[in-house]
């Protein structure tokens, strides 16, 4: 088994797999400033960043995994009957 990187293209045997490069929406690059030209991509185990307008590339170093962000969808029933409270309703004429 050989194994060869070139740019953005690993060789693996007979497999050849390119770096996937993805757009971030609403990102703005630190050096053009334009915004939505920035991809991100992984390469020789670092993450990347690359604006496609003027050329801007470095490493990212991320201290841990981006996590999910919470949504109606993904939180467990179990964790929404935890948060939920009893309320209870009192007219303001009975507090007089």
């Amino acid at each position: 088994m050989s194994l060869r990187s070139d740019k953005n293209i690993t060789e693996i045997g007979f497999f050849m797999f390119k770096a996937t490069k993805r757009f971030i929406a609403g990102a703005i690059c630190p050096r053009c400033s334009e915004m939505d030209k920035l991809t991100i991509f992984k390469e020789g185990g670092g993450d990347y960043r690359h604006c496609v307008s003027c050329g801007f590339k470095d490493q990212m170093f991320l201290q841990s995994d981006p996590k999910e962000v919470e949504t109606r969808v993904n939180i467990s029933k179990e964790e929404k009957l935890a948060e939920t409270q009893t309320v209870r309703l009192v007219d303001p004429k009975e507090l007089h």
